[in-house]
């Protein structure tokens, strides 16, 4: 009884001896490409490059290693009594130890347990563990236990580590020559020296390369050839084509893993290259920094990660800009533009004021400092045209386009609507390239997942690149046409000058784009999308440095077409055809046809574009017989009045728009005794209604003196202007007027020749800086 305990004891303690994990050591992060090749790797904790254990182990290691080690690992449980039967006899016969007798088994049990001191009493428990670890682990298990933590010189460790350290690939494209020289280090692993020890390792290697040879696992020709193979001589940096995303990894609680990856190895290492390129072009300017994504729109994987450019530790190159947010520029303009097509508050080419603006205290600018009166929709996006953007987000409202903005993923921008105000879509916000590039995926993919047999707008979700956001989903939706007449609107944006002819190439590739620039030239921005990829480049300094040639289209364009060149060629997105109808459009206003729109085309535009207003520009006018002037029947006899349709732009935009249209005609003036001119033939462009005007104060203490503008439908009327009921000048052609009113409100009225009047208030305040030019956000 006594007896039965006693044993059953010592098996409890036996089966129980083994710890649990085995090795209990910190491994290197190792990052993988989608099929599996290195793309870089983080030492481990103990600054140790020891990969994470993997089970696949090659035939050529395989076959060294146990002709080296132990010939019969196949065949015993864990201790090979005739080895140690043999080892006992070399080392009597010697009268030292020369011979181990130690299984690969053992020898795992000794790398667990840290190398401890060589003894009998240490050899037995080696011995007694490692029977245990056969019952718990195949050979096969046992051996890529070895493989994974053998030494093999210096912070060396593992078998993967050591192919790539000392020849820079992966330990199943090794030769023969160069497998038989891992196999015999961990042995010896001190022999690895560049200076030290080569003719003893040499030597040690054509051992084993002969044993294989006469055991046939090698032939006689690849015998001789691995004799004459060179020995390895320093250690080799290991790859490091994504350092960012893998550094990324390791902050997401990835550390000391093996991340398998959705990046391609071969379009990672073309777009290294080609931001390699580009960056020695842009740090001639003083441009350091760059980061480049690339998204595979249909499967919503990141195809290729470049956080950073190789500039160097002065010039922040670990900084994941990726990641970072930087001032948007432009590069929100056109999810501005989709969110009024989706709610049927324009159509693609609707009309929208061009012209110098203040709103309250903001006063953008376009970045030419030209303009057009009013420009097509789609044009402001295609020109990227900052005034226009800022009169179409005043229309379609700050709360509701910073509330969707947030739907879309982007989560940067944090503060309240208020905070950002009309700069939001001119670079007030942040937002960071991962961000941009999956909404634009997240766009792209929704119009790829179109159906084609549906007919109402699908919920978008903006997370797709994002599974395990944390966010809740969207309710946003939205529809297949509109995405899709925005991106057609984003293909006519002018690409750099080796890509301005494009279209005139059969089978040129079709790429919707944007660019960004920041205030004060610190972000340069572009995004790329076609139905099979997003691309995103952010170009600057990461310490935001503004350089003069630091711009979207001169930067980031050029990085962005290059990728897009390198990448397989795609078909455009089918059109959304239940997503779209087909209506009279009238073609100057770019509106929905009205009665008096004298020339219209068909264009197909989203379904929720027949709720949109009806050109609001053509009129009907009545004029005399020699179209010289406005007349009613109170004035002209109606057998002489002549009434034809007019193309009538509001007095401030019609002077700008006459300057880039010759054949626009303006209505002429009212005839005397018909009447009040409704048409508004004076509009002051500067100021605007109840406008504070803040003005600096000179070096000589005086107040600076403000410019005012106002627009006349008849170019060469006079206009008389009064400031306070005083006189204080006479325009004609070109109505700007400098002046300098003093501090506090003050009345400004207008009368034209004609007898037209206008009135405006406005307050001066001084020794204030008038914020808001954004005029380099483009």
């Amino acid at each position: 009884m006594i007896g039965a305990l006693i044993f059953g004891l010592m098996g409890y303690v036996y089966w129980n001896s083994l710890p649990d994990p085995l090795f209990n050591t910190p491994y290197s992060t190792v990052l993988e490409s989608a099929n599996g090749e290195l793309l870089g790797a983080k030492v481990a904790d103990d600054s140790q490059w020891r990969f994470p254990i993997s089970h696949s182990i090659p035939d050529k290691f395989k076959t060294a290693i146990i002709e080296f080690e132990d010939r019969r690992f196949y065949d015993h449980a864990g201790v090979d009594a005739r080895a140690i039967i043999r080892a006992a006899k070399q080392n009597y016969e010697s009268g030292r130890i020369v011979s181990g007798a130690s299984t690969l088994t053992m020898q795992v049990i000794r790398l667990a347990q840290e190398n401890p001191e060589r003894t009998v009493l240490q050899k037995l428990k080696e011995m007694v563990l490692a029977t245990r670890l056969e019952f718990s682990a195949s050979k096969d298990e046992i051996l890529a236990l070895y493989t994974a933590h053998a030494p093999f010189g210096g912070n060396v460790v593992g078998l993967e580590t050591a192919a790539w350290r000392y020849f820079g690939r992966e330990a199943s494209q090794l030769s023969w020559a160069e497998t038989a020289t891992l196999a015999v280090l961990p042995n010896s692993p001190a022999l690895i020296h560049p200076a030290r020890n080569r003719s003893e390792l040499k030597a040690k290697r054509d051992r084993l390369l002969k044993r294989l040879y006469e055991n046939d696992s090698l032939d006689s020709l690849t015998y001789h050839l691995s004799l004459m193979e060179a020995l390895p001589s320093k250690p080799l940096p290991l790859p490091q084509d994504a350092p960012h995303y893998l550094a990324k990894q390791v902050l997401t609680s990835q550390k000391g893993t093996r991340i398998k990856s959705t990046i391609q190895q071969p379009i990672q290492q073309k777009v290294n290259e080609i931001l390699g390129y580009h960056h020695q072009q842009l740090s001639a300017n003083g441009i350091e920094n760059a980061a480049v994504v690339v998204i595979d729109v249909k499967s919503q994987e990141v195809l290729s990660y470049v956080g950073n450019t190789k500039a160097g530790v002065n010039h922040d190159q670990f900084v994941n800009i990726i990641d970072a947010p930087r001032s948007s520029g432009s590069i929100l303009k056109p999810l501005l533009y989709l969110m009024m097509l989706n709610e049927g508050q324009i159509l693609p080419n609707t009309l929208v004021p061009d012209l110098p603006s203040t709103f309250s205290e903001y006063s953008p600018k376009n970045f030419s400092r030209s303009y057009d009166g009013a420009v097509p929709a789609s044009q402001v996006i295609a020109r990227s045209l900052n005034v226009p953007s800022v009169h179409m987000l005043q229309q379609y409202g700050v709360p509701k386009f910073h509330h969707y903005l947030n739907e879309m993923g982007i989560s940067t921008i944090t503060n309240a609507p208020e905070h950002y105000g009309l700069t939001l879509v001119l670079g007030g916000a942040e937002t960071t390239l991962w961000e941009i590039s999956a909404v634009y995926s997240s766009l792209a993919n929704h119009l790829n997942t179109y159906d084609g047999h549906s007919d109402h707008a699908k919920d978008f979700n903006p997370h797709l690149l994002n599974p395990n956001s944390s966010r809740v989903a969207s309710n946003i939706s939205l529809s297949a046409g509109a995405i899709w007449a925005t991106f057609e609107a984003m293909t006519d944006v002018q690409r750099p000058e080796d890509e301005v002819f494009w279209r005139r190439f059969d089978g040129a590739r079709k790429v919707a784009w944007k660019t960004g620039t920041s205030f004060g030239n610190r972000d340069g921005w572009a995004i790329g999308v076609t139905p099979d990829y997003v691309v995103g480049i952010w170009v600057g300094n990461a310490d935001g440095e503004g350089r003069p040639e630091l711009t979207g289209v001169k930067t980031a364009g050029p990085i962005l077409f290059d990728v897009f060149n390198a990448l397989p060629t795609t078909e455009w997105f089918a059109t959304p055809w239940f997503e779209l109808d087909e209506i009279e459009v009238c073609s100057k206003s770019g509106h929905r046809a009205g009665a008096y729109c004298e020339k219209t085309t068909r264009e197909w535009v989203p379904k929720v574009g027949l709720k949109t207003q009806v050109c609001p520009y053509h009129k009907l006018v009545h004029l005399n017989e020699s179209k010289t002037l406005q007349v009613t029947s109170k004035c002209a006899d109606i057998n002489t009045i002549i009434s034809e349709s007019r193309f009538v732009l509001p007095a401030d935009q019609e002077w700008y728009y006459q300057q880039r249209n010759a054949s626009y005609t303006s209505l002429p003036p009212m005839a005397k005794n018909c009447g009040e001119d409704l048409s508004g033939p004076i509009q002051l462009i500067y100021p605007t209604t109840e406008a504070d005007i803040y003005v600096p104060v000179e070096l000589d203490g005086k107040t600076g003196k403000t410019v005012f503008e106002v627009a006349h439908r008849i170019s060469d009327a006079k206009i008389f202007w009064h400031l306070n009921d005083e006189f204080v000048g006479e325009t004609t052609h070109i109505h700007q007027l400098a002046l300098s009113p003093s501090s506090g409100r003050h009345r400004l009225v207008l009368v034209d020749e004609f007898g037209n009047r206008l009135e405006r208030l406005f307050e001066i305040i001084p020794n204030k800086k008038k914020a808001g030019d954004s005029s380099q956000a483009f």
